[in-house]
C-alpha cells in the first residue's frame, strides 16, 4: 500500500474527522501505521475510543483506497495531500485543515490571494446584481474567488470572477462524484478547464448532507484572504462560514440590504456586530492593501512593479507616468486607439495602479 493509498482510506473512514486522523498521525508516525495498528493501541490515543478503534482496526471493510486512486484518475482529479506543493499553504494554518484535496481543474499559486464570496441560495436581483459587481471587480483585480458552487449567490459569484477572466475556485460540499447541484455542472467543467478547480475534502461518492456543508465552509473561511457574505437571512448557512472566518482572524466584510427585507437581516447584524460594510470592491481592496499581482520593486528596478497584466493593459500602463498626464498624451505614447486606451485606464484604475483626476488626466499611484 501507498503512503497516499493509506491516507485515501483514512479519509474514507467514518464518524474519524482531520482532527482525530491529526492525532493518529502524530501517534503513529504515518497513515500505514494507523492501519496496522492493534485495537489497545489505538485507544489509547486522544479521542479513539473502543467504536473508533473498531473501525480503524477493520478498515478495509470501509474503504477500498486502491479503486478510489484510480477513478480519481480515470476522472482527471488529482488527490492533494497536506505534504503535496499544491496543497493550499493558508488551509494548513487551520485547526482541522482537510487531510487531502479532490482537485478537478489546477491549483496555482495565485490562488493563496483569495477572497471568499457566500451568500443566499435564494438570491434576490439585488443580491445577485451586487455580486456579480463586486465579484467581477475581485477577480479583475486579480484576486481569485471562492465558493461553494451552490445556487444562488456563490453561482453569481463564480460566474462573475469567470467574466472577468480571472480565477474562481468552488469547494463543494460532495464528492466530486456526486457533484452538487447537478445543474451546476456546466459552470464546474467551465471553471475546471483552465479557469480554476473545483475541490472537495470528500471521497468521490460523498453525497451531500447537513454535516458536509458545515464541513465545506469551514474550507472557504480558511482558505479566503477575507470573507464577502453578499445577502443572507439571519439563520443563513453562510453566518456559520462568517463566524468561522473571525475565530480564524479574516477580515469580513457584508453588503447591506434593505432594512424591511428578510433577505437581509443576516448581512445587516453582520455590520452591526461589526463586519465592514462594502458597496463597492474598492471598499475591500483600501483594506485589504497590497494587490495579489503586485511586488515591492527593488532600489535596483524601481518601475518593475507589474509583471503579470495582460498585453494590452501593461502597454497603457508603461505610458502612464508618475506624473499627471491627459488622456490624449496616454493615447499618443501607448499608440493603441483611444478606445481600448480609455477601456484599459478603466480596468488599472480597478487594479489600484493608476489614478484618476479632473480633466481626464491620469498617473501612476
Amino acid at each position: 500500500m501507498t503512503p497516499l493509498d493509506a491516507l485515501v482510506a483514512l479519509n474514507m473512514l467514518p464518524k474519524i474527522g482531520p482532527v482525530r486522523v491529526r492525532r493518529l498521525l502524530e501517534a503513529f508516525g504515518d497513515p500505514a501505521a494507523v492501519l496496522g495498528a492493534a485495537k489497545d493501541r489505538l485507544m489509547r490515543v486522544d479521542g479513539i475510543g473502543e467504536e473508533t478503534a473498531k473501525i480503524l482496526h477493520s478498515w478495509q471493510d470501509h474503504a477500498d483506497p486502491a479503486a478510489e486512486v484510480r477513478e480519481a484518475a480515470e476522472r482527471g482529479i488529482e488527490i492533494v495531500t497536506q505534504d503535496d506543493e499544491g496543497y493550499p499553504a493558508p488551509l494548513r494554518e487551520a485547526y482541522d485543515p482537510p487531510l487531502l484535496l479532490y482537485v478537478w481543474g489546477k491549483l496555482e499559486p495565485r490562488d493563496r490571494h483569495a477572497i471568499g464570496v457566500v451568500g443566499s441560495r435564494r438570491a434576490t436581483h439585488y443580491g445577485a446584481q451586487a455580486t456579480k459587481k463586486l465579484s467581477y471587480q475581485l477577480a479583475q483585480s486579480g484576486f481569485t474567488i471562492i465558493s461553494g458552487l451552490a445556487r444562488g449567490i456563490d453561482t453569481a459569484a463564480h460566474e462573475a470572477a469567470l467574466a472577468a477572466g480571472g480565477r474562481t475556485i468552488a469547494v463543494i460540499g460532495s464528492g466530486l462524484g456526486k457533484l452538487y447541484p447537478p445543474e451546476n455542472l456546466a459552470l464546474a467543467e467551465k471553471i475546471a478547464a483552465g479557469n480554476g478547480a473545483v475541490v472537495s475534502e470528500f471521497p468521490l461518492h460523498t453525497a451531500p448532507d447537513k454535516q458536509t456543508f458545515p464541513m465545506r465552509n469551514r474550507i472557504v473561511a480558511a482558505w479566503s484572504r477575507a470573507l464577502l457574505v453578499v445577502e443572507c437571512p439571519a439563520w443563513s448557512g453562510s453566518l456559520i462560514t462568517a463566524n468561522l472566518a473571525t475565530e480564524y482572524g479574516k477580515p469580513v466584510f457584508a453588503v447591506p440590504g434593505p432594512i424591511d427585507k428578510p433577505t437581509s437581516a443576516g448581512c445587516n447584524q453582520l455590520i452591526r456586530d461589526g463586519a465592514t460594510l462594502v458597496a463597492d470592491a474598492s471598499h475591500i481592496l483600501d483594506d485589504l492593501g497590497e494587490l495579489p499581482f503586485a511586488r515591492k520593486a527593488s532600489a535596483a528596478e524601481p518601475q518593475a512593479e507589474i509583471p503579470e497584466l495582460p498585453e494590452e493593459e501593461a502597454s497603457v500602463f508603461a505610458a502612464v507616468t508618475t506624473d499627471e498626464s491627459p488622456v490624449d498624451r496616454i493615447i499618443e505614447r501607448s499608440g493603441l486607439p483611444a478606445h481600448v486606451v480609455t477601456a484599459n485606464l478603466m480596468k488599472l484604475e480597478m487594479r489600484r495602479l493608476v489614478r484618476a483626476f479632473p480633466g481626464f488626466r491620469y498617473a501612476r499611484r
